[in-house]
């Protein structure tokens, strides 16, 4: 034998895993495709965002928050309804469990903090139960994706039983009751930068053993033909153009190497991607895109200038959003606002794009709380293909057609919305629903500070009639492309994180944790993401696997 354990990707569940194997005295191989600058692979350029529930934070907001809740809220959303889902719904329920317990205090004792004001992601807006967090659980990490890596990477790098292989492709897997084999390429060495696609050119061949294998490989959004392939028919026909939110190296590719070994698959049309990504100006990675994480106020309009229903409003339901824009043979939607409501309301994901929180520069932070967008939501509006602005609603019309070839926006129709709208803001009640969610909004403190505008009209009420922009600057229309992001299902695994064959049986000495599980058990956040379950299923997931298979492997 090579090692105890193979991990198979170094990404935040492959770097989790690793670490609880070496604490536990395993030797270890973690091989990965990609150069050594890519370690924490797509964790790297996230947000860090994490679901926890009853925080201290959350308890300083006077958010009232428990694990009952949680779960409610978590099962609303995930709406499991298949034979497939038992052992995703015992992961959801251990998964609440812990991010209602142990999860922040073991990160804590690594030095992980978080930003204070708790975020309140995917609100829903339906019924209950249903979807959507019915208070405040989106924790910002103190340092955004990297500030999450850095611990679990410290505690594996030059560790006596570890051996990182990069540029190591893994194309082969075979388990047996004498170990695991995995096979594959040693791809040419690579200067690239981090996220950037590497070349995939083979200078070599590698075969390495041991008692188990962990795979934590990632899903398949930066494989737009997979996600073709696998897209649900009940949302239409896939978008004609899509854009990326992961780099080019989270290609699916492990699933079907697993699924050959005799892994079962499962779920694999579900899909969590975002409606409201924008086309980077700066790209790193094929087709780079950004999402936009709005607050409550911009009006979302589909390509024809139509309002999207209750309760689609932004930062509400981004799913149901998508599944609405997609049903109706679209690949693109708009948010219309004015430039005051971006700067309060408008943040954008990715630890790139946020260099403040990222940086943990105090300073720079604290310009949040003035008028104005940050510097890197203004880079967009200066220099992002998606962004127009104009002084009245027949400029902006007229723009939104150009940047789309299209005649389908109707400036007198588009002017008659805003109109309305306003006039619902001005009257000081209104019945409009979206007003109303966004007056609730308000309500909670870390909102009215950091993240939903005063409510206010977009024209200039002096001039009624005239379409012309009020005081809150220009009018802001964005364009919004489909964005391609996680894969809900994966491989079946136990509460162990054991891959599961055809029958139920283990596959032996194979664990999988991550993305490539679904985030555990194929698909713990069955049709439906809660937001900050990403990083939050990585974390635990990862834990679990490694954990096991070093007792496995004692």
């Amino acid at each position: 034998m090579d090692a105890d354990v193979i991990v198979i990707g170094h990404g935040l569940s492959g770097l989790v895993a690793t670490a609880e194997l070496v604490a536990a005295g395993r030797s270890v191989i973690l091989l990965d495709g990609e150069p050594a600058r890519a370690l924490g692979g797509q964790a790297h350029w996230s947000f860090g965002g994490l679901f926890m529930v009853d925080t201290p934070e959350q308890r300083r907001m006077r958010v009232r928050d428990s694990e009952a809740l949680a779960l409610a809220d978590w099962l609303g959303s995930a709406g499991f309804d298949s034979p497939s889902d038992y052992w995703p719904r015992r992961w959801a329920e251990a998964y609440v469990s812990f991010a209602s317990g142990e999860l922040r205090s073991w990160l804590y004792g690594l030095g992980v903090r978080w930003f204070p004001v708790v975020q309140w992601a995917e609100r829903g807006g339906g019924p209950v139960p249903g979807h959507g967090n019915s208070v405040p659980r989106f924790h910002i990490t103190w340092g955004t994706g990297p500030g999450l890596v850095q611990p679990f990477a410290d505690r594996i790098r030059d560790r006596e039983r570890v051996r990182i292989l990069n540029r190591h492709k893994v194309s082969g897997l075979s388990a047996g009751t004498d170990g695991v084999r995995v096979d594959g390429h040693v791809l040419a060495a690579s200067s690239v930068p981090r996220g950037a696609r590497s070349p995939d050119d083979s200078a070599g061949e590698f075969s390495l053993s041991a008692q188990a294998v962990i795979i934590c490989a990632g899903g398949i959004g930066g494989n737009v033909d997979l996600v073709r392939q696998n897209w649900p028919r009940k949302w239409g026909n896939p978008p004609e153009k899509m854009i990326l939110g992961v780099p080019d190296f989270v290609d699916g590719s492990m699933l079907q190497v697993a699924e050959n070994a005799g892994g079962r698959v499962i779920n694999k049309e579900r899909m969590w991607h975002y409606p409201e990504g924008v086309i980077n100006h700066s790209p790193v990675w094929t087709g780079h895109g950004i999402r936009i994480l709005p607050g409550p106020s911009a009006l979302w309009l589909d390509a024809r200038g139509e309002r999207l229903p209750f309760p689609l409003y932004p930062g509400f339901d981004a799913l149901g959003a998508l599944r609405h824009i997609t049903s109706h043979g679209d690949d693109y939607s708009w948010f219309v606002l004015n430039l005051e409501t971006v700067g309060k309301e408008f943040a954008l994901s990715g630890s790139e794009q946020n260099a403040d929180l990222t940086g943990k520069d105090l300073r720079q932070l604290s310009t949040r709380v003035r008028p104005g967008p940050t510097p890197e939501v203004r880079a967009f509006i200066d220099r992002g293909a998606d962004f127009l602005t104009a002084r009245t609603v027949a400029g902006l019309a007229e723009r939104m057609n150009a940047l789309t070839g299209t005649e389908l926006i109707d400036a007198q129709r588009l002017q008659r919305l805003i109109e309305t709208r306003d006039q619902q803001v001005v009257s000081g009640l209104g019945k409009d629903p979206q007003i109303t969610a966004t007056a609730a909004a308000r309500r909670y403190l870390g909102d009215r500070l950091t993240r939903v505008a005063t409510p206010h009209p977009y024209l200039d009420v002096r001039r009624p009639g005239e379409g012309v922009a009020g005081v809150g600057g220009p009018l802001v229309a964005v364009r919004l492309h489909v964005l391609t992001r996680k894969t809900l299902g994966g491989l079946e695994t136990d509460l162990d994180g054991r891959v599961l064959t055809a029958d139920g049986t283990p596959l032996p000495g194979v664990y999988a944790a991550g993305e490539v599980a679904g985030f555990g058990g194929g698909g713990v956040h069955g049709y439906r993401s809660l937001e900050g379950t990403f990083l939050g299923g990585c974390l635990y997931s990862g834990r679990v696997a490694g954990r096991a298979a070093a007792r496995a492997v004692g």
